[in-house]
């Protein structure tokens, strides 16, 4: 900045630094699909994806180094949780890959989803504070309805989205509608049990009149019976809601496996017999280990 004075410059070089996010790599998918590992200043490294689809441009962000709720089936429960990222990191990565959406497809993006590395809810401030930079009209202007937060199920926090009023989605990763099997895969599930989650979610659609989402990863032989697609159904009944049935994908560290496409469907039929609103969402980028559950940081 040489329009500034020597002195001025040589002071804000000692008293202030830019903590810029950079991409340090990107590996594409053949679904088109891009995987983007960032560095952070201090050289931790954290991942996003940018995801397109005939209809939206969506970007997944993370929001913490690691995550602390050790999820049996996700590859990032498998890392320490390092630190919380700041909103203008959260922030620097929802640009980074807008700029890729444009740069590759020449689309804007069109959503984002906090379903990166960590649990937004744990990093409740920078998470609130990086979507009030994302929507406001100095920042990128995003409609916070094309935003979703998925949440493993941090009960305290659910009702005080709901006590802020939020505009944007919510969406908890729910996998089992039973409190002894959600527990063994999800720990989390010992301190915020679906008696609590039907409380907050009914909470937080009373404040905000928002419909949340549930996510099922169905995993075969683990929750993917008629048994369990009922107890879905019966938890599913007592909220407003829409479900997201979604294809598991393997990793490294567990011997989970995927369901096939047949018990899929066979589980969904079960749901919409029960006038349940149902979605099979495919996996994207499983190729590049992006897709839902896979980012482990394999680039560090």
């Amino acid at each position: 900045m040489t329009n500034l004075s020597k002195a001025l410059r040589e002071k804000l070089i000692e008293r202030f630094e830019i903590k810029a996010v950079k991409i340090l790599t990107q590996q594409k998918s053949k679904d088109g699909t891009i995987k983007v590992a960032f560095k952070l200043w201090d050289d931790n490294i954290i991942e996003g994806v940018l995801i397109p689809t005939a209809s939206r441009m969506t970007a997944c962000v993370s929001s913490q180094v690691g995550c602390s709720l050790s999820c049996a089936f996700c590859a990032t429960g498998f890392l320490e949780r390092q630190r919380n990222l700041d909103a203008a990191e959260i922030y620097d990565q929802v640009v980074l890959i807008a700029q890729l959406a444009v740069k590759n497809y020449n689309i804007p993006l069109s959503n984002i989803v906090f379903m990166g590395m960590g649990e937004p809810l744990l990093n409740y401030a920078n998470v609130m504070k990086g979507i009030d930079y994302i929507t406001k009209p100095e920042g990128l202007g995003m409609s916070p309805q094309r935003i979703t937060v998925s949440t493993a199920g941090i009960t305290k926090m659910i009702k005080r989205l709901g006590d802020e009023n939020v505009k944007f989605n919510l969406a908890l990763s729910l996998h089992a509608a039973n409190d002894v099997r959600r527990s063994s895969i999800m720990p989390i599930n010992d301190t915020n049990n679906l008696e609590m989650l039907v409380e907050a979610l009914n909470y937080f659609h009373e404040k905000t009149g928002t419909r949340v989402t549930l996510e099922y990863c169905v995993i075969n032989d683990t929750n993917d019976h008629e048994q369990e697609a009922l107890e879905l159904a019966q938890f599913a009944k007592r909220v407003k809601c829409k479900i997201n049935l979604i294809e598991y994908n393997p990793i490294e560290m567990a011997t989970f496996k995927a369901s096939s496409s047949e018990k899929i469907e066979k589980f969904a039929a079960i749901l919409e017999q029960q006038k349940l609103i149902v979605n099979i969402r495919r996996s994207r980028g499983k190729d590049i280990d992006a897709a839902c559950g896979q980012l482990a940081n394999k680039n560090k």
